[in-house]
């Protein structure tokens, strides 16, 4: 099978195509035919080398599958050849989603919600699953709360604001200004622009100083260290991003802040909570830009590229 191979770590170039062999399925896992997978922060971040003990090289990446089951090993009831799934792989845990085939166990596979292509669907697993890792289990966001979005318009903040909606929140979300109209297409009741007005001060008065119940970070740095700014009192500040640099939380303190660090989970059972919201009209991903296999070098430079024009998710189609 034709594969992409992260061969070093390093920038865009250590990406080599590759011809080597399909994957056998064991007991209890499934073989998959791979449509298509995406980028993520994460790919490119595993790529340049931020996790070298977690990442044996030469290494097969990426975290997004939808495709259809092509084989199944033994034990296996959920799914039969021919089912359209879709999942995260396993994270740091075995080969990712840059190649024509992929095996997971059937525990962390989901079957395929039928309105979404599968670039769609493949841009849906690792930040739906994040946004509702991050939203429903950790921040318990309740109806009528307010929510603070960083990063409206990336793969997961556009996700995280339709999940807010339909969790019934009233969602602030910070966007470059020509971001704003896709924004507010996904949701948001409230759209900053946050390079020309500071958001915390927005928000204050927009609440009546009162602030958000929950701040949901993508960002990190010093969105981070500034979250406690546009908080409410015993409000719940959730971040999915790298903090090995130190944050000043004084004003957490103050604010009897709780804070929760996000690294999500693979399971079925909430791909089909995320497949009952695709159902329900209330949830779809934002494709902004497809890419083929062998261009996944492209793709990881322009994810990472500032000010790239993505809105939503780049998709990688893997079948013809």
């Amino acid at each position: 099978m034709k594969s992409i191979v992260l061969k070093a770590f390093g920038g865009p170039e250590s990406f080599e195509l590759r011809d080597v062999p399909t994957p056998v399925p064991h007991p209890g896992q499934v073989l998959v035919r791979v449509h298509a997978t995406s980028i993520n922060p994460l790919d490119y971040q595993v790529r340049r080398g931020d996790y070298p003990d977690l990442v044996p090289l030469p290494a097969i990446t990426g975290h997004d599958v939808s495709g259809v089951v092509e084989e199944v090993g033994a034990g296996v009831t959920a799914f039969a050849p021919g089912d359209e799934v879709w999942y995260t792989p396993q994270i740091f845990d075995g080969s990712g989603s840059y190649a024509e085939y992929h095996v997971a166990s059937e525990s962390i596979v989901g079957m395929k919600p039928p309105s979404l292509s599968h670039l769609e669907a493949a841009s849906l697993t690792l930040v739906g699953g994040t946004a509702w890792e991050a939203l429903v289990v950790r921040a318990a966001l309740r109806v009528g709360e307010d929510i603070l979005v960083h990063g409206g318009a990336g793969g997961v903040g556009h996700v995280a604001i339709q999940l807010a909606k339909a969790m019934g929140a009233r969602v602030f979300t910070t966007v470059r200004a020509a971001n704003a109209e896709f924004a507010r297409a996904m949701g948001a009741d409230v759209v900053i622009d946050y390079e020309s007005e500071d958001y915390a001060d927005a928000i204050m008065r927009m609440t009546g100083g009162r602030g958000v119940d929950v701040v949901f970070d993508t960002i990190g740095g010093a969105t981070l260290s500034r979250s406690p700014d546009a908080l409410a009192q015993l409000g719940r500040v959730v971040s999915i991003v790298d903090i090995a640099q130190p944050q000043g939380l004084i004003q957490a303190w103050g604010k009897n802040a709780s804070y929760h660090f996000v690294f999500t989970r693979q399971n079925r059972g909430k791909l089909d909570e995320l497949s009952a919201l695709v159902a329900r009209g209330q949830l779809r991903p934002h494709v902004g830009a497809v890419y083929t296999l062998a261009d996944i070098p492209l793709a990881h430079a322009r994810l990472e590229s500032p000010n790239n024009g993505i809105r939503g998710k780049i998709a990688i189609a893997v079948a013809p």
